[in-house]
């Protein structure tokens, strides 16, 4: 495991770990917030990491050669626990007591703090979150949580008030270009069609440079939204069973989607094609621009987010394929 000094990007949010951990200030909870790919679980695990080093550097970094930091580096330090849950877009109120609750109050095995890492913290049930509160209102002095979530606002305010906030901004594009290339050897013409795809997000840049799947699902959406006006019901349809081959990638194609529509949202706000990622189809995004209006492309974008909402809340595939490709053909 790499320490803060080799993590692109975050500086503040490093650095406000770095001062929790030298000046002895750390909280009992944090949420750390971010898309999906924004480095939440490297931060995560670089901070348990840190907080339980037996001889951590001078700036708060671990040491990487204690035998805290070696079995942080393996997944078995007994004193970081990362919460695990049996249905998959959820955790129930059973996962938060028997893992958290019913934990906690055993001290630490081999060093100073106890922490637990909650992965997809925003799939808590509301129960969850309850049960889960009283444990962060009187925590013992030992107990770290970490709430990793894509969306803090699904959270009870209860619970958000009571931890500290570090949210995960976009990753500037010339140092995720630098990042590719210099460490993933990747080509400088590739690196840059990925940074134009991830957005500042380094997790999906190294996700697509590496893809199998990328520059398929790129065509298949290119073809799916230059050709959409003319589609009848039919061929949406055919569009549909085509999408299931890409299933265990769908937020990758919702995620170009949107992409799309918000190269048309630019182009027709500005005219201006510097920030259009889809320069290639320049074409087609102002005759789309031109067809459209903001609040047919609005529609489609919250349309988009819903779809991705429904997903993981595990709603039939084809329907929610069905009902998103409509709505992009009506809008």
């Amino acid at each position: 495991m790499s320490g803060f000094k080799d993590v692109v990007g975050h500086k503040n949010i490093i650095k406000y770990i770095q001062n929790a951990v030298t000046a002895d200030a750390v909280s009992h909870a944090y949420i750390l917030n971010g898309e999906r790919g924004s480095g939440k679980k490297l931060l995560a695990n670089l901070f348990a990491m840190s907080l339980q080093c037996e001889n951590r550097d001078e700036d708060g970094d671990a040491c990487g050669k204690c035998r805290s930091c070696r079995q942080a580096a393996g997944g078995n330090q007994p004193d970081i626990i990362r919460i695990m849950h049996e249905k998959p877009n959820t955790i129930g109120v059973g996962d938060i007591r028997t893992q958290v609750n019913d934990d906690i109050m055993i001290r630490p095995y081999s060093s100073k703090y106890k922490i637990y890492i909650i992965a997809d913290a925003d799939m808590m049930s509301v129960e969850a979150q309850n049960a889960l509160l009283k444990t962060i209102e009187e925590p013992p002095e030992y107990a770290v949580i970490m709430l990793l979530t894509e969306n803090a606002e699904t959270l009870l305010p209860t619970i958000r008030s009571r931890c500290v906030m570090m949210k995960l901004r976009n990753i500037k594009d010339q140092l995720v270009k630098k990042y590719l290339m210099e460490q993933l050897e990747v080509p400088d013409y590739k690196a840059d069609v990925c940074v134009a795809f991830a957005q500042g997000n380094m997790g999906k840049a190294i996700m697509l440079a590496n893809s199998e799947y990328f520059n398929e699902i790129k065509e298949e959406v290119v073809h799916l939204l230059r050709n959409i006006d003319e589609m009848t019901v039919p061929d949406l349809m055919e569009a549909v069973k085509r999408c299931m081959i890409y299933k265990m990638e769908i937020s990758d194609y919702l995620d170009m989607i949107a992409i799309w529509y918000r190269d048309v949202l630019i182009y027709k706000a500005t005219r201006s094609v510097d920030r259009v990622v889809f320069s290639d189809q320049m074409k087609y995004i102002r005759e789309r621009a031109k067809k459209s209006s903001y609040e047919g492309i609005e529609n489609i974008l919250d349309s988009l987010e819903k779809a991705k909402a429904r997903m993981k809340a595990n709603v039939n595939f084809e329907l929610t394929m069905e009902l998103l490709l409509l709505t992009i053909k009506e809008n």
